[in-house]
């Protein structure tokens, strides 16, 4: 069996928008940490724009499903943290914050 890499799930995640505001999890940097294990099982941390996001649960089985396809997985956990808060500003990328008119 070929274990994923961690840009594998990355690449795979890139792909999943956030409902509300119609841009990547990986380009906002809600995506905080990606662990391969030995026996192909992925730990994803991330996070959503606000607490009271009304799409949290569609997002977090989104990113479980698309991580779940990569080749070589064989289970997905998703992990929502708080800690530390979003801050697009530091957290997104040049093409998210441009789409969001920050800078």
């Amino acid at each position: 069996m070929t274990l994923p890499t961690v840009e594998q799930i990355y690449e795979a995640l890139k792909p999943v928008l956030d409902p509300e505001i119609r841009i990547g999890v990986v380009d906002l940097g809600l995506v905080y940490d990606v662990v391969v294990e030995e026996d192909g099982k992925v730990a994803i941390k991330m996070t959503l724009t606000t607490p009271a996001c009304p799409y949290g649960e569609m997002l977090l089985t989104m990113v479980h499903r698309a991580a779940e396809g990569v080749e070589g997985v064989t289970g997905v956990q998703v992990t929502l943290v708080w800690d530390p808060v979003w801050d697009p500003r530091e957290m997104a990328s040049d093409i998210a914050k441009d789409m969001l008119g920050i800078w």
